[in-house]
């Protein structure tokens, strides 16, 4: 099922995969306002051919409640935690809460944390809110600190209504717009200058979300890799020298437990203790593999300070696309590669191979790619002449995809592939880039001899070829010429 764009009321590209889904509204706390959007949802949701149910079953797919601004709500009544056993279902559909806040209250609380974040070291009474665990002002401060006030806040808004996915409905009697709030930190907008736009363009963004699979469950294959071989390889050294230069310039934040933002004792049955943001690779040539990081999801992993222990080896894609196919190493921890494994490998299969030759005192063939980096990050300006950026297709502006989905390894493997100088290896720009809307860029370099794996990446960061930036583009983004010679961010 998809909508095309002459039919749709947004006048937005839409992606070719939508589904049909089956949504459940369950409604929480509820006032005028709410139950005009519930109305408004429900109404769109039919008109664009999805199921609505009023009471969830295993059929579905999301489940729409809603909660009060500010008012903590016990972990035993969030439905992410109580559906299953409130409606005897076999698992939990994705929750969205719908929640509502003045446009005075969400002024008030932009420009307190605008202030507060600016001290340093922040003061714990600054982050007394209702509902937050006592270290959580630690959580609020880093995230803020990462991606401004309107992600402290989003935060503060997740932990009080326990739930990862948030309509959060800015109002003056009327709703002005509609900030979709995830765990990622995303939170693109959906305006409300025309109702019926307005709606349509909630219910799309929603389908785009539910539409995609999660490509995750990687599996073992072959034999695994003996230790004696594992420790003649440069690439795992190198890929932990990576971890700490990168570090060194703040390329990852602090993970994100969720015990230090919230007390829930269930958590761990709904949804990861913590989350760590971005991964990298780089191939083995001896291998003829990726060398990747773990997954935060599974274990507090600190990105800019790894071990061997946090590696893994990637060495194809599952034939149904599920997932990456693994190798283990003797006499390591083995935990599943970042939930980016298929991205980061399946890009090799749109791009051309090069044989290394005498620079590399080597002939075997490798991909045209060295190293990837993913990360929370922006790219606020590139030197053009040194460093390529490639677009996503148009629908993914429009409408965000999540991480570690098939949706997103599709997006980022079509964009490199449109690559001029990933498919001219003769071309002298030897670093390429894209960035996903509310979530971040994806950067690879080439094979470029006499350096390191990613070191092309961190000295062009240096130079200024490539600024990075905390702020994430939530929608619309394009590079314009600026006074310098580089490429400047504009958003929309």
């Amino acid at each position: 099922m998809s909508i095309a764009l002459e039919e749709s009321k947004t006048g937005k590209p839409t992606h070719s995969w939508l589904r049909e889904i089956h949504v459940a509204f369950v409604p929480g706390p509820m006032t005028p306002l709410l139950e005009e959007m519930m109305e408004g949802l429900e109404r769109h949701f039919h008109r664009l051919g999805h199921m609505v149910q009023t009471v969830p079953d295993d059929r579905t797919d999301v489940i729409l409640t809603t909660a009060s601004f500010g008012e903590p709500l016990d972990w035993r009544e969030a439905l992410i935690f109580s559906a299953r056993r409130r409606f005897n279902l076999s698992c939990t559909p994705t929750v969205y809460t719908l929640v509502q806040v003045s446009l005075t209250r969400f002024q008030q609380l932009l420009d307190h944390f605008q202030t507060v974040l600016a001290k340093e070291p922040p003061d714990p009474t600054d982050y007394d809110f209702p509902g937050l665990a006592p270290q959580a002002y630690r959580v609020l401060f880093e995230q803020g600190r990462r991606g401004g006030p309107i992600l402290a806040l989003e935060r503060l808004v997740m932990a009080q209504t326990k739930s990862i996915r948030v309509l959060l409905v800015v109002e003056d009697d009327r709703p002005l717009v509609a900030y979709h709030l995830d765990l990622v930190g995303a939170h693109p907008r959906s305006e409300a200058e025309a109702p019926e736009s307005f709606y349509e363009d909630i219910v799309l963004r929603m389908v785009t979300t539910l539409s995609t699979t999660e490509v995750n469950q990687h599996q073992a294959v072959e034999d695994p890799i003996p230790r004696a071989l594992w420790q003649r390889l440069s690439t795992p050294v190198a890929m932990c020298v990576a971890s700490q230069q990168l570090g060194e310039r703040n390329f990852f934040t602090e993970m994100v437990r969720i015990a230090d933002l919230v007390e829930v004792p269930a958590v761990s049955d709904a949804v990861a203790s913590q989350y760590s943001e971005g991964c990298f690779t780089t191939w083995d040539p001896t291998l003829g593999a990726l060398i990747a990081t773990v997954t935060g999801s599974a274990r507090p992993v600190d990105k800019g300070n790894i071990t061997e222990d946090d590696l893994a080896v990637i060495v194809g894609v599952r034939s149904d696309g599920r997932g990456a196919l693994v190798r283990h190493v003797e006499g390591k921890r083995n935990d599943p590669p970042s939930m980016e494994a298929v991205e980061m490998m399946d890009m090799n299969s749109a791009l051309p191979a090069i044989v290394l030759g005498p620079a590399w005192n080597t002939s075997v063939r490798v991909p045209v790619v060295r190293s990837k980096l993913h990360g929370h990050r922006g790219i606020a300006a590139y030197d053009p002449r040194r460093v390529e950026y490639v677009p996503l297709d148009p629908p993914y502006y429009h409408y965000p995809v999540s991480c570690g989905t098939d949706a997103q390894a599709r997006g980022i493997k079509e964009a490199f592939a449109r690559s001029e100088t990933l498919q001219n290896p003769d071309d002298s720009r030897q670093v390429v880039f894209t960035v996903l809307p509310g979530h971040g860029v994806v950067i690879v370099e080439k094979w470029v001899p006499g350096t390191a794996p990613f070191q092309v990446m961190w000295e062009y960061m240096d130079s200024g070829y490539l600024e990075v930036e905390n702020l994430i583009p939530q929608g619309l983004m394009k590079y314009i010429p600026g006074s310098d010679g580089r490429m400047l961010l504009r958003t929309a």
